[in-house]
């Protein structure tokens, strides 16, 4: 159990540590920052691309002239460089305009998957930190359980010495007691591996976590209409707002590879100087030093790839409608996801109604078994039942309070609503 003199971690909390520390968020964080570059690296091809050429030569001849009665041999050297600035400028490429489109539609796919994986985060933060809370409430339950066997058999005990008890009512209580020690034995185990699963989350994990308050009232969703939900779900699931994205990126995939069978037209500009000293085969001392500049419209007119251009077309339509049928399975999915857990709302607040009843019951059902055990109307295993019946009853009454409140994060998961603000809003709802 936790010691109540240690300062316990709220869910806030624990969630921004869980913010700096999961390695699965860091990946779609990462990734997100990756994709962001696709439109500046597509915005390039609607840009100027200039380049800067040069060269430095040195040369060495021997050369010889021969006359009637002579040869003369001279060496010489020369040295040549040479430069030249070139500059092409798009003005008519459709296949890069339409990848600079695509380039935003990329991105926005890696926005809506980096909020899915936000949303992801804090289900999978909130359900291992409640996982831990239930794990401790178990332990508790278990040693209330075993307290009350304990003081069960010390009357069945007291009994026996007296006569007015068998001895089968303290075996009875002891065997309680043992079942109690091993449930508990089991909910420590139990909670050393939910505890792993959250650290593998936020690093290290708090050695004390803020609970639920047992009087707060958990509230209905709102609005209190299936449909409303499952309909938003359809249309602003970040699962569902992916898959659209890509839905319009395969399109202009599409456009772009029919773009390929148009012309292309640049303008292409460039200046150099050539330089050279000397002359290495005739006995001159002279040197050149050229400049050049030229500017022009290139255009190039496609007229045969080997068939490579529509195969990329086909293959581009193929895809979209794959992406398309990708899409719509999202959507039904979101549906799915919202209707599941509007149920698991409505069902999880009837079963909480239904069992604070039941643990109100089994309270006044033990106190009477114990008065009727004194009167010698019950016997001891009427007050052992009743009593693993009431422990039973506040550890699945604990479980449905969580389970309710992970139903309605779910519910804002699926209609991509699910932000920090609704950690705020459950935050307010724990003790320390």
């Amino acid at each position: 159990m936790i010691s109540p003199t240690l300062q316990a971690a709220d869910l806030l909390e624990v969630y921004h540590s869980a913010q700096a520390n999961d390695p699965t968020f860091d990946s779609a964080r990462y990734a997100l920052q990756a994709a962001e570059q696709k439109i500046p690296q597509a915005r390039a091809g609607l840009l100027p691309v200039i380049n800067l050429n040069g060269n430095d030569n040195a040369n060495h001849a021997s050369t010889e002239y021969s006359a009637a009665t002579s040869t003369t041999q001279v060496k010489r050297s020369t040295q040549s460089w040479a430069w030249n600035l070139q500059l092409t400028q798009p003005l008519f490429r459709l296949q890069n305009y339409v990848a600079y489109q695509q380039s935003e539609y990329l991105v926005a796919q890696a926005h809506a998957l980096y909020t899915q994986a936000e949303q992801d985060l804090i289900l999978r933060l909130t359900q291992a930190y409640f996982d831990v809370l239930v794990a401790n409430e178990t332990i508790a339950v278990a040693e209330s359980q075993m307290n009350a066997a304990t003081e069960q058999m010390g009357q069945a005990q007291a009994g026996f010495e007296h006569g007015t008890n068998a001895i089968t009512d303290v075996h009875e209580a002891k065997a309680r007691i043992d079942l109690a020690r091993a449930q508990k034995l089991a909910a420590l185990n139990d909670l050393e591996a939910k505890r792993a699963e959250l650290e593998k989350i936020v690093g290290e994990a708090p050695e004390a976590l803020a609970s639920l308050k047992e009087t707060e009232i958990i509230p209905k969703p709102q609005p209190e209409d299936v449909g409303a939900w499952i309909e938003q779900a359809r249309i602003n699931n970040p699962a569902v707002l992916a898959p659209e994205a890509v839905v319009k990126a395969a399109e202009s995939e599409v456009n772009r590879n029919r773009a390929e069978y148009l012309p292309t037209v640049d303008i292409v500009a460039s200046y150099g100087q050539n330089y050279t000293s000397n002359n290495l085969t005739l006995p001159s001392d002279y040197s050149t030093n050229a400049t050049t500049s030229s500017a022009g419209v290139q255009v190039t007119v496609p007229l045969f790839a080997g068939g490579a251009t529509n195969s990329k077309v086909i293959e581009a339509i193929a895809n979209k409608n794959k992406a398309q049928a990708q899409l719509e399975t999202a959507k039904r999915q979101a549906a799915t996801d919202a209707r599941q857990a509007y149920s698991g709302i409505i069902n999880g607040l009837a079963q909480i109604e239904a069992l604070e009843s039941a643990v109100d019951s089994s309270a006044i059902a033990v106190e009477g078994n114990k008065q009727g055990y004194k009167y010698g109307i019950h016997i001891n295993i009427d007050i052992l039942n009743a009593q693993r019946q009431l422990y039973s009853a506040k550890r699945d009454l604990i479980k449905a309070r969580y389970d309710t409140l992970i139903q309605g994060l779910k519910l804002k998961a699926a209609v991509g609503t699910l932000s920090e603000a609704d950690l705020i809003s459950i935050n307010q709802l724990l003790i320390k």
